[in-house]
């Protein structure tokens, strides 16, 4: 930072800081308003705040039904459109995780994380880099490579509640265009006073027979005449996870077809001869063929803690100060036990080849040559996650008049995953005469045989115990991992205007400076071409470390359940840490094809063309003004945005290449130069709301915006890879371009809502967006990169040119007096997208998702059932060539709680989740032979028990 910027920061921050005499939460009804709506943030205010218990005529509510009633009552007094989840009461969220309980939300979607957790949200069917996430206003550091937030890092207890906001308000912070997802924290001054709770939960994964625990409380005081608050929140929870899975990792191969001029095969032989005339005939024409696909599962052993606190000052009526923080860790290292296999077609290497349907179904590998029959390979994977998530901030408000009252706030996010070099990746193969019969089946695994000349056989063999460090030769060993550094500081200052004429009730208006810094420094082994040191005609007999490789056989409890294909169903774990010591002990060895051995050659190192340094800074002003008339309000403003970037990575030219076998390659690399590359934007985003309240319960909403999401950050930066050549593929990979575009998005809202009876709505919502600029890839075949005697294919992100998404939601809300209850949403989303004037269908967007939620609650009892549904939706284009997509098959998430209040003091809850032990798939168009991925988490239970004061 030179001396200029570092003296505009430092009188930024002064008199942001100078302003932070907070004002007392002051929000003047205007006058003229006479539908009788309180100011939008007056209501939500309100409806937070205050007992958990909520009146419904003469009933009154608590625990799920309260929390509903709160999210739609901040729905009806909102200034855009947007949807609410609420606290069932202090320190407790309807789900365990977040982003659970977003996906209740009309129009919101999740992905899940290994155990089945929900991990990043997407909304109105765009993906979770079109959506930004704030804690109280405040933009989250974040530990991926992009933007979007991982839920998993932050424990549901630190909530107080979600605001999904899916139009736009210039006032609102930039950055989403399927939605602004903004995290509350509670207030002392919610219920004045001193309260408590400390719960203890016990959890029971029924696949995988593994337990967890957890611990949570919350206190919560007012004292100095109610001047002053305090609240605090600790969180500590153990879970064992295990995820189930297979997966063909791209590996299905496609004949060449001369009807599909764009396709040329990729088959690691050549196109299959299924009649072997030498020729390619009519009924060969587009076989597809599989190449490669595993199955496993992943151990997952996840420890979180979160402290959170908060500290609220009002040191009279028209002042506030509130200062709070959050700290979280997560630590869930990963194991993963896997069997791979690579059948890839070659000639020769397949015999009694049968096809239905334009698919190879099955297949016999008996050639006597070592590389061409099935050498099956055992894998262990551990990652090494550890992700530590702080936010930290000061806001004061300041009633300087009864017309104008100022804010200031300030805050310093960060995140940080340091895991270099400690990921490990580590196969080995079999090395043993074999004949194999692989046949496909409907049920995610291939049925796979292989007997061996010796009279064992794969899958009996490993079940007994029968293979040992002698039928194993090393193969691949990645040793890898990123330190990951994000840090972001925001000051905010901005203020109320009363005007109270011309039809304008108030003017909001303010500037916003936000810095972000990310940093990644990837350190492996494949940039000096560590991780195939070890395999081919270098192969080293695992028999020969030393021993102690091994370090057990085992059998997971009813693994693969309910996939009723024949293959292996055991595995070999491996000791890596003793393995890594007997390689380095093998220094000083005859290689077996040739040269001396040294570890040190394969040994992590820093990879500079995969590290970047990616800074951002952006100035924000927006004006807005608050209007309202006889039976409406609204409101109409502008954000200017601009967004400086500053992008740093590394290259180095690959001065040679060595064939070292057949699809085996080692590049040398010349010493790295850094790039230093710079680019900015400035954008205008107007925006213009209004509201027409035809009675007081039935009310039309409409909205109209310019809205932005920024690329991904790791897109900004120009980092490369050529790894591709280690196996043959020659192309050079950029991760990022500095100049590429926000995407934008022109959209708009229009949303009916009836509020039938008291805290129940029916709803009817439709929306458009033009999007431009998506990020989409380009392929330059053929160029010359000035490595001698190679030409290479050129792999970069550029913006696209458009899409467009139009959807429908449906909701529905509501409960009756004898204490039931029923929530329902529907969302439907027409998409599609054209790059080079193609239309292709908009990846990552599922057409449907729709959930159901019946509840019962009355005297001491609670019960609920919610199902959520995401139907089907395409991920990948054109992976086997035109109209060949690969797909997420529909998945459904159903969950169940039963609760009871045993008196004023402790209650006790049950929770089911993924009842319905479904697993979670995607396939090329839908066939189930044509399996990409498979996910199965099994259901789980969770008991708990709470004791309030």
């Amino acid at each position: 930072m030179n001396a200029a910027s570092f003296r505009q920061n430092l009188l930024f921050h002064a008199v942001a800081l100078a302003l932070l005499a907070p004002t007392v939460a002051l929000s003047q009804t205007a006058p003229g308003n006479t539908n009788g709506a309180p100011d939008a943030q007056t209501q939500a205010a309100s409806k937070e705040a205050g007992d958990d218990a909520v009146a419904l005529g003469a009933v009154t509510v608590t625990g799920v039904q309260a929390s509903l009633a709160r999210s739609a009552e901040l729905k009806r007094y909102a200034g855009t459109v947007q949807d609410s989840i609420s606290a069932l009461e202090l320190g407790k969220f309807p789900d365990n995780n977040v982003a659970d309980s977003l996906s209740h939300i009309t129009g919101v979607a999740i992905t899940r994380t290994a155990g089945g957790e929900g991990q990043r949200v997407s909304v109105r069917g765009l993906g979770p880099e079109y959506t930004l996430t704030t804690f109280n206003n405040r933009i989250l550091a974040t530990d991926g490579a992009g933007r979007d937030f991982a839920f998993d890092v932050l424990p549901a207890d630190v909530i107080s509640g979600a605001d999904v906001i899916k139009g736009a308000q210039a006032s609102l912070t930039e950055g989403a265009i399927g939605g602004l997802v903004n995290l509350r924290s509670a207030s002392p001054f919610d219920q004045k006073g001193t309260h408590g709770i400390v719960r203890l939960e016990g959890d029971r994964n029924q696949m995988s027979e593994l337990n967890g625990r957890k611990l949570s409380a919350t206190f919560s005081t007012t004292f100095a005449n109610d001047t002053m608050g305090v609240l605090l929140g600790v969180v500590e929870a153990k879970r064992k996870d295990r995820t189930d899975v297979a997966g063909n990792d791209g590996g299905w191969s496609r004949n060449t077809d001369p009807n599909d001029p764009d396709w040329s095969s990729t088959a690691w032989g050549g196109d299959v001869d299924l009649n072997g005339n030498g020729e390619l005939d009519p009924e060969d024409y587009g076989l597809i063929s599989p190449g490669q696909f595993r199955v496993g599962s992943i151990m997952e052993d996840k420890k979180r803690s979160a402290y959170s606190g908060k500290f609220e000052w009002h040191p009279s009526d028209t002042v506030r100060i509130v200062v709070d923080g959050l700290k979280t860790r997560l630590d869930s290292p990963q194991v993963s036990y896997q069997e791979s296999f690579y059948p890839l077609f070659a000639p020769g290497r397949w015999s009694n080849i049968t096809a239905q349907n334009g698919i190879v179904t099955s297949f016999t590998m008996d050639n006597p040559d070592p590389d061409q029959r099935l050498n099956p390979e055992l894998l262990n994977q551990t990652q090494y996650r550890v992700v530590d998530t702080e936010l930290y901030g000061l806001n004061g408000e300041w009633q300087v008049t009864p017309d104008l009252s100022l804010t200031g706030d300030v805050y310093r996010s960060t995140s940080k995953r340091h895991s270099g070099g400690q990921d490990t990746y580590v196969v080995l193969r079999m090395n043993q005469p074999n004949t194999a019969h692989i046949s496909l089946a409907p049920h995610a695994v291939p049925n796979v045989d292989v007997q061996f000349d010796d009279g064992r056989e794969l899958a009996s063999g490993l079940a007994n115990g029968q293979f040992g460090e002698s039928d194993l030769n090393t193969h691949y060993m990645e040793l890898s991992g990123d330190n990951i550094d994000d840090k972001i500081t925001g000051g905010t200052v901005s203020g109320k205007l009363f005007i109270g004429k011309w039809g304008v009730d108030q003017l909001k208006f303010g500037v916003t400076r936000t810095e972000r810094e990310k940093s990644r420094d990837l350190v492996n082994n494949t940039l000096n071409g560590g991780a195939d040191y070890y395999a081919d005609d270098y192969a080293i007999n695992v028999g020969d470390l030393g021993g102690n490789v091994i370090s057990h056989t085992f059998s997971l409890p009813h693994f693969m359940q309910g996939v009723h294909s024949n293959f292996p169903r055991s595995f070999l774990a491996f000791d890596v840490p003793n393995y890594l010591a007997q390689l380095r002990a093998y220094d000083g060895h005859p290689r077996p094809g040739g040269g001396t051995y040294e570890f040190a050659n394969a040994a992590p190192a820093w990879n500079p063309l995969q590290s970047y340094r990616v800074s951002e800074k952006t100035n924000a002003f927006f004006v807005e003004a608050d209007m309202s008339g006889d039976h409406w309000d609204g409101d109409i403003g502008a954000r200017l945005v601009k967004t400086s970037t500053t992008a740093q990575a590394w290259d180095a030219k690959i001065l040679s290449i060595t064939e070292n076998g057949a699809f085996n390659y080692t590049a040398k690399y010349g010493a790295p130069t850094p790039i230093s590359e710079n680019a900015d934007y400035t954008y205008l985003l107007p925006s213009a709301n209004f509201t027409w309240h035809f009675t007081d319960d039935l009310q039309l909403r409409a909205g109209v915006a310019k809205t932005m999401a920024r690329p991904s950050v790791d897109t900004l930066a120009p980092t490369n890879t050529t790894e591709s050549v280690s196996w043959g593929e020659f192309t050079q990979v950029y991760g990022g371009n500095v100049d590429l575009k926000p995407y934008t998005a022109t959209q708009g809202d229009l949303s009916l809502e009836w509020y039938f009876a008291e805290h129940s709505i029916a709803n009817v919502a439709v929306f458009y967006k033009r999007i431009k600029n998506q990020i989409t890839t380009s392929w330059e075949p053929g160029q010359d990169i000035g490595v001698p005697g190679y030409l290479f294919n050129v792999m970069r992100p550029i913006n696209g040119d458009y899409a467009k998404v139009k959807g429908l939601e449906l909701g529905l809300q509501h409960f009756w007096s004898n204490g039931f209850g029923v929530r329902g949403q529907y969302t439907r989303n027409l998409s599609s997208s054209w790059v080079d004037g193609e239309k292709r269908p908009l990846e990552g967007i599922a057409p449907a998702t729709y959930s159901l939620g019946v509840m019962y609650e009355k005297g001491k009892w609670s019960l609920g059932v919610n199902a959520d549904r995401t139907d089907g939706f395409v991920t990948a284009i054109n992976v086997l060539g035109t109209g060949y997509n690969e797909q997420a098959d529909p998945f459904t998430w159903l969950t169940a709680h039963v609760s009871y209040d045993i008196n004023d003091m402790f209650s006790v809850t049950l929770d089911g989740a993924n009842l319905l032990d479904k697993a979670q798939t995607s396939s090329i168009n839908g066939n189930p032979l044509l399996l990409q991925s498979y996910y199965r988490y099994g259901r789980s239970y969770t008991l708990g028990v709470s004791f309030r004061f």
